[in-house]
């Protein structure tokens, strides 16, 4: 492990070096992907540097208590030892966890799709309620959200949302929100007080750079027409409104969120190309978990994750058996513990299979 951490540290060293080169300063592509893979170290080379200081002191300690002449020190020199044993374990757990392999997706932004699914109008309002949810967490975080996509139903709810959220690690953060997300609650329009369930799908998808994915301009079929509102009354009698069609995956992209159609087809377009970058991964990884499925799920969509119970003020992840009474806060976008706790499975289940 030290020598893995050393050749790092000297990687990190060297990306320093090239950073302040004028000739990468000029070279934008090679600046960008310089500058992250040097952020992608500074984590775990700032750990290497602190556990290389605490070896050493600890060394010093270890020195003065082996020392019998002089008990008060030999004293002191006890509880250092112990102080900087703790402080050994603490960091080499966590050089552990960063040295495993990442997500090349971890610091992207994402784009999301929240549909109603089973229950009607009672599986429109609950995704209205996830999307308020993730904005909100979204918000608490310092990240931006902007609606690609909407449409609406006539109790206030949403058939479909697609929105972006831009910031840093939103992807490490939300990728396990994917998949069927459950409501029990008693709805408004139901007066004999009965429980219905129903549910929405999330889809989190990491957005795709240009150079990620091969998408040629003669593969994409461009429609226009013109926005339609609720109901499907025409509110744009120009034809703003564009419908993108990737003839080799058949994947379909519509937005009339802009006024204007050279805006909309910028946001089908990232919307499109994140649903390539999708594809792709999703067949990769159903290669993958042929041999294997993780703990937290494999990603499928139809997977029922999370169940939200309003009576008893509860929600459950299925998943990793965790269970919060404060479904409140959690609809206020408070959704770190169970964002960390699916962290901290996945980095258990990636050790034991380096362990195995």
């Amino acid at each position: 492990m030290l020598d893995q951490l050393q050749s790092l540290e000297d990687r990190y060293n060297k990306l320093n070096e090239l950073l302040s080169d004028p000739e990468i300063i000029n070279d934008t592509n090679k600046l960008r992907e310089y500058s992250k893979e040097q952020s992608g170290l500074e984590d775990t080379v700032t750990a290497y540097r602190e556990y290389k200081e605490v070896l050493e002191e600890l060394s010093g300690a270890e020195e003065m208590l082996a020392d019998e002449s002089d008990p008060e020190m030999a004293e002191m020199a006890k509880l250092e030892v112990d102080e900087l044993t703790e402080r050994r374990d603490t960091l080499e757990e966590d050089i552990r966890i960063l040295l495993l392999p990442k997500d090349p997706n971890d610091e992207k932004n994402v784009i999301m799709e929240i549909r109603g699914a089973a229950g009607g109008d009672e599986a429109a309002l609950f995704a209205g309620d996830l999307y308020r949810m993730y904005a909100k967490f979204a918000e608490n975080h310092g990240w931006k959200t902007e609606v690609i996509e909407a449409h609406t139903t006539g109790v206030g709810g949403y058939k479909e949302i697609i929105f972006t959220i831009n910031g840093t690690g939103v992807y490490s953060n939300l990728k396990f929100e994917n998949g069927a997300h459950r409501v029990q609650r008693v709805p408004e329009t139901e007066s004999g007080g009965r429980i219905h369930t129903s549910t929405a799908t999330v889809a989190v998808l990491p957005e795709a750079e240009e150079v990620e994915v091969d998408v040629h301009d003669k593969d994409i079929r461009v429609d226009t027409f013109a926005s339609s509102g609720p109901g499907g009354q025409s509110v744009n009698t120009t034809m703003s409104a564009v419908r993108l069609t990737h003839e080799p995956t058949g994947i379909v992209v519509s937005c009339q969120d802009e006024k204007s159609q050279i805006k909309n087809k910028e946001k089908a377009m990232k919307v499109l190309r994140a649903r390539i970058y999708d594809k792709f991964q999703q067949e990769a990884r159903a290669e993958y978990d042929e041999t294997r499925k993780s703990a937290v799920g494999t990603g499928d969509r139809s997977e029922r994750i999370r169940t939200y119970n309003f009576p008893q003020n509860r929600v459950t992840d299925h998943r990793i058996g965790l269970t919060i009474q404060k479904l409140d806060q959690i609809l206020e976008g408070k959704l770190e513990e169970f964002i960390d706790a699916l962290i901290l499975e996945e980095q258990t289940e990636r050790m034991k299979e380096i362990g195995e």
